[in-house]
């Protein structure tokens, strides 16, 4: 027999309870034995009948498996990289406390729902460098996106077709032969001042590789923060304006089969987008062979239930008229 829960500090817990119980309750039927005419036989039984339930309970508590089974388990794998935008228009501050701090946050919890999945994490502007390689270490993971900020890159603008390239050239020259279901979420304002996407698109297309887009922003936008005060746009003076140019992500997303999703203080479609990539079929790396056993508890815990409703319903007498 196998126990799934074999706390035995547990299990000596509450068996010294029950005899401490019933040590006082033996003596207490003691002390009016030597005043009435009590047949202590009838006692007997009722605490033989109070120790096999209690005992029934014991064991059902500890999680009685009994036989065993092989039983074929499928071990699935997604490959999922990160491309985070590190432009200084993730310091604007039209979500709280500003778009590259949210994202951090968000992150973190997003990562802890694939720990069975390699995950690699790309930055970019306008050049894209792979800050985390595939990995399914969570630890390092969580410590380079503790690390983001706008200063780990170029600014001279933002070009998304970068880190999409850059995604598609690790997984083609990825070393594991292992075939697996692959994917990148996009995560950015959606500015781009490159030129290159639409083929980059079509090779992730032919690469059956999908695009999950996160738009971070508002389309309000606002001012974008400076260790000076705020930037200026060089050709009107003015302060610049970063909005959230959602079209741009959407097309990304669509022309991969992906899906768009947004962020911001009114919008949040994390969970959506965690529940998506979850639903991805992850591509079959292998499968195992283990010793499956049947939990058979109820059994116990059933005729347990039935000993005490004995007890209850019907009473033994212990004294005789």
């Amino acid at each position: 027999m196998i126990w799934a829960y074999p706390d035995n500090n547990l299990i000596i817990g509450l068996a010294a309870v029950f005899i401490l119980l019933y040590v006082i309750y033996l003596f207490r039927f003691w002390r009016i034995n030597k005043k009435l005419k009590v047949k202590s036989h009838r006692l007997i039984i009722k605490l033989s009948l109070r120790t096999l339930y209690f005992g029934l309970f014991l064991v059902a508590l500890s999680g009685p498996s009994i036989g065993s089974a092989m039983k074929e388990i499928k071990q699935e794998g997604k490959d999922i990289f990160i491309a985070v935008d590190l432009s200084q228009s993730m310091n604007a501050q039209d979500i709280g406390p500003s778009r590259i701090q949210r994202v951090k946050f968000e992150l973190k919890n997003l990562v802890k729902n694939f720990n069975t999945d390699r995950i690699g994490l790309i930055i970019f502007s306008s050049e894209a460098f792979i800050q985390c390689p595939l990995t399914f270490d969570q630890n390092v993971l969580q410590l380079h996106l503790d690390g983001l900020n706008t200063e780990l890159v170029p600014n001279k603008g933002t070009d998304i077709a970068a880190p999409l390239s850059l995604a598609l050239k690790k997984f083609q020259n990825d070393d594991s032969q292992e075939p697996k279901s692959k994917s990148i979420i996009l995560i950015s304002d959606g500015e781009d001042f490159g030129d290159n996407l639409p083929d980059v698109l079509d090779d992730l297309g032919d690469a059956n590789i999908k695009i999950f887009s996160l738009g971070i922003g508002t389309e309000k936008g606002s001012t974008i923060p400076s260790r000076n005060g705020i930037i200026i746009d060089p050709t009107s003076g003015a302060p610049a304006l970063s909005k959230l140019e959602s079209t741009n992500l959407k097309r990304i997303a669509s022309n991969t089969n992906g899906a768009y999703f947004e962020l911001s203080d009114n919008v949040q479609e994390i969970p959506q987008l965690i529940s998506t990539i979850e639903k991805l079929e992850g591509a079959v790396t292998g499968t195992r062979m283990v010793e499956a056993s049947a939990n058979k508890y109820f059994y116990f815990l059933l005729a347990a239930l039935a000993f005490a409703l004995i007890d209850m319903v019907l009473p033994l007498r212990t004294l005789s008229i």
